[in-house]
């Protein structure tokens, strides 16, 4: 408790002032640790110039030190303590349920950034950070309508159609981003698949094994796949590959029709049984609910193997796409 205090203390020398600005509109979903720090807060007061930071400090710190009293408050075991705490115990699972998943999602957020901190540790080298370079060997003309993609030759964002990089500038870029530092190169190809497109995917191949050669993984976003395809590009040496959900198989059909949910995890099976690493997570800001992330994350802890990485994009609005209306 005295470091506690100490470190607030010096947290208020330095601000001078210290205040929580909390949603004034019943529109806005806060995240449910904000009534936490609302109630914490409402009985401190800071705002008399005549108390000292040593006071102020320690009426910060009595009132998260406070055992909680009324209802409302938080428990003493959240969703994510318990779900942390399993897996340290008991390792990877893939029978979660949404209702599970839900509850993990409703922790308190500074719960939800230890415990998640707390499993990273655990499971990774938590000091290390790899450095990615990813590039648009084949930028903007897809014929998919996915609402939020300014690639689609469907909506008018100013995006132009372009061939495929050639050699040297792919090469080029690769050798660039190794000097930068990075560890992983990703290639990114505007299709809905390559199918019939047997001379650019046989080219991307190569890019593949050349780039592996400067002592690099390599990672490749090109659409949908087939088995053949998959295991072509293992022989490659391909180290991961991206394809997104997006979002979950309820929500879906309002921002995708030409590429079913199915379909996009009927690639991931493909990559996963090829014995390349799967890369697949979605977008946030669509226009979706709370459920629908849920759901999202339900599909991807419950696949056969977790996916290597997750990315959990928001959404950057482009003018001519589709208008998503939020939630909160």
């Amino acid at each position: 408790m005295a470091s506690r205090r100490l470190l607030l203390e010096h947290l208020l020398r330095c601000s001078r002032r210290l205040s929580f600005h909390l949603p004034s509109s019943s529109s806005v979903l806060p995240h449910p640790c904000v009534s936490t720090f609302s109630s914490a807060f409402s009985s401190v007061d800071l705002s008399s110039a005549h108390r000292s930071d040593s006071a102020a400090a320690g009426a910060v710190s009595d009132a998260f030190l406070r055992p909680p009293s009324s209802k409302g408050q938080l428990a003493e075991a959240s969703a994510a303590s318990v779900a942390a705490k399993k897996f340290l115990e008991e390792g990877l699972r893939n029978d979660w349920t949404r209702d599970e998943i839900q509850s993990v999602y409703d922790s308190p957020l500074l719960d939800l950034l230890f415990h998640s901190a707390e499993v990273h540790r655990h499971a990774h080298k938590f000091r290390e950070v790899q450095q990615c370079t990813l590039l648009s060997i084949k930028t903007g003309g897809c014929s998919e309508d996915c609402a939020y993609c300014p690639q689609s030759s469907r909506y008018n964002t100013g995006v132009k159609s372009q061939k495929l990089l050639s050699e040297d500038v792919v090469l080029d870029a690769a050798r660039k981003a190794k000097e930068a530092g990075s560890t992983r190169f990703c290639m990114g190809a505007a299709w809905r698949d390559t199918l019939g497109r047997k001379s650019n995917f046989n080219q991307i191949l190569d890019y593949v094994k050349q780039i592996r050669g400067m002592g690099m993984e390599v990672c490749c976003t090109l659409g949908m796949l087939e088995k053949q395809q998959a295991e072509k590009l293992k022989e490659a040496g391909l180290t991961a590959y991206n394809h997104n959900l997006d979002t979950s198989r309820e929500y879906y059909p309002k921002i995708i029709t030409t590429r079913s949910y199915d379909e996009r995890l009927k690639t991931l099976e493909f990559v996963r049984d090829s014995g390349i690493s799967v890369c697949s997570g979605g977008i946030i800001g669509l226009g979706e609910e709370v459920s629908d992330r849920v759901g999202l994350l339900h599909t991807l802890a419950t696949l056969p193997e977790h996916p290597e990485s997750v990315p959990i994009n928001a959404l950057l609005a482009v003018k001519g796409a589709a208008t998503f209306y939020f939630f909160g």
